[in-house]
This record gives structure tokens, C-alpha cells and sequence, in this order.
């Protein structure tokens, strides 16, 4: 019995049930199969209430809310103007404003469908009108969105470190580092293609007059993630504060500094942002009650033992383990793809001896990438609605973005001082232990304990 729950979820998914459904129905099932219906109603009722309960949860609503009032406050035309000020004049500039745009907008919304649109929206018939196919420009929008998730403030991670009682401050922190090397990997790529393939100019180099306007103007919005991030890393105030403070500086910004946005606008606003957070909560809620559930037949011991039974190397098991989340990322969003398999695989990977730290932004990062790969990728279908193109071609030109994207996973799986060196710094990460620690070579050989 003890993977029953998880193929019963597996075949309601495949079915087409929904995700909140399914994880629900997957360990009910289960339990009633095991003759234990009294736990169904009692336990499976309370975890579901107990998963929205929950203080640093708040944090979720607020930080959608902070993104919903930027978009809507059209604070991406600012970063649009900045990034084409700073590198708009390259060969290839639009494609490069398209990225670097939104490595400046992940700060503000942490979501890659919002980066999707709203960028999307501006930069796709741009890139068209300039010369670029339309499949290319979906591609580099597809291909940068993913940063929004890695670069904090994050939605999932804010999920992850519910789930798993780590770090949120740590695991923000631990993000920076792979989310600049995504972003600076695709710029380093699109350059490349822009002198093999001849890509245009976007427009002439703006003076430095110009671009202290065009700074001036995204001065503001900007301040977002600097007042967000030094709050949190400091300690001034927790990441549920801290995304109150967003949501309130967002309003400030957006209806009395830049006023791009309108008291009428509000209601709208609010109703987005209470639909998008019931619908995240409510996966919570239900991922909380499964999580319980599969504990209870435990599932995660046994996903342990043969995790451990493939091989006693972090190094192979952390391979397979990213095969594994590469194919998840696939077919689920990466919300319930972290509600899912993060009690699962969350254990099994400390028992292997991989850090909790290191192993949370592994799979934050890879869960975030299966956003825009097919045939699942919901940030390839909202670039493909947008630049009103086939998935399946958008997906073939994204392929070299893809691998860019691969090698920065493979990285920070195997070179962990990348992304923990910052939050061990901070004080959120311990330094590891050179006697017993077979990963964190590079600092363990400086500080001569390697």
C-alpha cells in the first residue's frame, strides 16, 4: 500500500482531473482502500484546513497583489525604456532588451506567466516589426520568463519553504546567484546568434542623458526588491511582512509617484489577485492533506530506500533526481510539482546527504524551467497566444535557450557553493562540515579542510 496514493494521483492526473482534485482523491481513495475511512474525514479535513491556516502563507496573496498592481500600473514600459537605453544599441538589441528586461521585472513579480504577458505583449511585435521571426521572439520570451520564479521575491519558494520548514529568507537569497547566471547565460547565447544570424540593431546608443532619464523614470519601481531584499536579509521584517510592504509600496508607486494607475482600477485588481492567490491556496490546502497522507503509508521512507539503493554517490543520485523533476516539469505546473514531490523527495535527499538548502533551489530552479517546455509549458502557451504561433515551433526554436538553461541546473547541482555561498554569508545556510561533506569541494579545498 505504500505508493498507492501516489498512483492513484498519477492515474487521476492522466485522466485529466485537476490537480487539486486529484490530490485529494489520490490519498482518499487510498485510505478507504486501506479501511480506514474514519481517518479520511478526520485527518484529510483538518490538514485541508490547517495547509491555509497558516501565517508566512499570507506572504503569497501580498506578493501576487504587489505584481498584479505593477503590471497593471504599466511599470513595465519603464523597465522596457531602461533596457533599451542600457543595451538597446547592441546587434541583436531588442532580443537583449527582451532578457534583461525581464531579469529587472523577476524582482518586482517573481511569476513567470506575468513576465510572459505583459513583456510578451510589448516586445513580441516589436521584435516582429524589427525582423526577428515571430517564433524566435516567443522563444526568447518563453526562454527569460523563467527567471521571474528564481530571482525573489518567488511565489514557489515561499510554497517550498512552507512544505519543507526551510529557510524562506535562505532560500531567496540562494536564488540570486542562478537566476543572474540564467539570464546572463541567454544574453551570452543571443549574442552569439545575433552575429551568426545577423539579427538587427534595435535602435542608435542613447546618451547618457537619456538613459539617466530613462532611470529616473524606473527609479522608483526598481526600488522594489532593494527595499524587499535588505528588509528580509537584515531582519528589519519577515517575508509575509515583507510582501505587505511590497503590496503597499506597489500602490504608493504606482497611483501617486507614477500614476499609471487609477482608483477605478482597483476593484479589478483585487478580484485578480483573490482569484489567482484562492487558486494557489487551495493547492496548498490539498498538498498539505496528501503530504499527510503518504506519511502516513510512508511513502517518503520507502522513495528513500530506493533513492538510496540506486547508489550511495550524492553526485548520481542528484543526477537522477533532476532527470526525474526535468520529466515532472514537463506535464506539471511548478507549484504542484513542489507541493507534490518536495515531501517526497525532500527526505530522501537529506539521507543521501545533499544539503536541504541546496537541494530546495535545485528543484525550485528545475520545476521552474519545465514552465516552458512542451507540451505542458504554460509560459509557451501564453507566448504562443500572444505572437499567435504553434507551440510545437516556438518549442524548436527555444531548444538552444533550453540547454543554456540545463547547463545553469547542472551547475548549481554539482558546484553548490554557487548558490549557497550567498546565503552562508548572510548567516541563513551553515558552512559545511569538510570532514563528512562530499559536495562542497571548491570551499572545502580554500579553507582547507579539502
Amino acid at each position: 500500500m505504500t505508493l498507492v496514493p501516489f498512483w492513484i494521483f498519477m492515474a487521476l492526473l492522466m485522466i485529466g482531473m485537476p490537480v487539486v482534485f486529484a490530490l485529494l482523491l489520490g490519498p482518499g481513495l487510498s485510505l478507504l482502500i486501506d479501511g480506514r475511512p474514519v481517518a479520511f474525514y478526520g485527518m484529510m479535513q483538518q490538514r485541508l484546513f490547517n495547509g491555509m491556516n497558516s501565517f508566512p502563507l499570507m506572504a503569497v496573496p501580498f506578493f501576487i497583489l504587489a505584481g498584479e498592481l505593477m503590471n497593471r500600473g504599466n511599470i513595465t514600459v519603464a523597465l522596457v525604456d531602461l533596457s533599451k537605453a542600457l543595451i538597446g544599441h547592441v546587434r541583436g538589441g531588442l532580443a537583449q532588451v527582451n532578457i534583461l528586461s525581464s531579469i529587472l521585472f523577476a524582482g518586482l513579480s517573481g511569476s513567470a506567466v506575468a513576465d510572459t504577458s505583459a513583456l510578451g505583449s510589448m516586445l513580441i511585435p516589436a521584435m516582429e516589426k524589427n525582423g526577428y521571426t515571430r517564433r524566435f521572439a516567443a522563444a526568447v520570451t518563453a526562454a527569460s520568463s523563467i527567471i521571474g520564479p528564481i530571482i525573489p521575491p518567488s511565489g514557489i519558494m515561499i510554497l517550498y519553504a512552507f512544505i519543507m520548514n526551510v529557510s524562506v529568507a535562505g532560500l531567496f537569497a540562494a536564488g540570486i546567484v542562478p537566476g543572474l547566471m540564467v539570464g546572463f547565460g541567454l544574453m551570452l547565447l543571443t549574442s552569439w546568434l545575433a552575429k551568426r544570424h545577423g539579427f538587427p540593431v534595435a535602435a542608435r546608443k542613447a546618451t547618457w542623458r537619456e538613459r539617466g532619464t530613462a532611470v529616473r523614470v524606473a527609479f522608483w519601481p526598481m526600488l522594489t526588491p532593494i527595499i524587499l531584499l535588505g528588509g528580509i536579509l537584515t531582519g528589519a521584517f519577515t517575508p509575509t511582512e515583507a510582501a505587505a510592504v511590497a503590496a503597499g509600496y506597489a500602490m504608493v508607486v504606482c497611483l501617486f509617484v507614477t500614476r499609471t494607475l487609477t482608483p477605478r482600477q482597483l476593484p479589478e485588481v483585487f478580484w485578480q489577485t483573490a482569484l489567482s492567490a484562492g487558486t494557489i491556496l487551495l493547492l496548498v490546502a490539498a498538498a498539505v492533506s496528501f503530504s499527510s497522507v503518504i506519511a502516513l503509508f510512508r511513502t517518503p521512507q520507502t522513495l528513500t530506500d530506493l533513492v538510496l539503493a540506486i547508489s550511495n554517490n550524492p553526485y548520481i543520485i542528484l543526477f537522477a533526481v533532476n532527470i526525474l523533476l526535468f520529466i515532472v516539469g514537463m506535464f506539471l505546473d511548478a507549484g504542484p510539482a513542489i507541493l507534490i514531490l518536495g515531501p517526497i523527495l525532500g527526505p530522501a535527499m537529506v539521507s543521501a546527504g545533499v544539503d536541504p538548502l541546496h537541494f530546495a533551489i535545485v528543484m525550485c530552479v528545475n520545476v521552474t524551467v519545465g514552465l516552458a517546455t512542451p507540451p505542458m509549458g504554460l509560459v509557451l502557451f501564453v507566448a504562443a497566444g500572444i505572437a499567435r504561433e504553434r507551440v510545437e515551433r516556438i518549442a524548436l526554436a527555444m531548444l538552444p535557450f533550453l540547454a543554456v538553461e540545463i547547463a545553469v541546473i547542472l551547475l548549481i547541482t554539482y558546484i553548490p557553493e554557487l548558490p549557497l555561498t550567498l546565503p552562508r554569508l548572510l548567516g541563513f545556510a551553515p558552512w559545511p562540515d569538510c570532514a563528512t561533506s562530499r559536495m562542497d569541494f571548491i570551499t572545502c579545498a580554500l579553507s582547507g579542510g579539502g
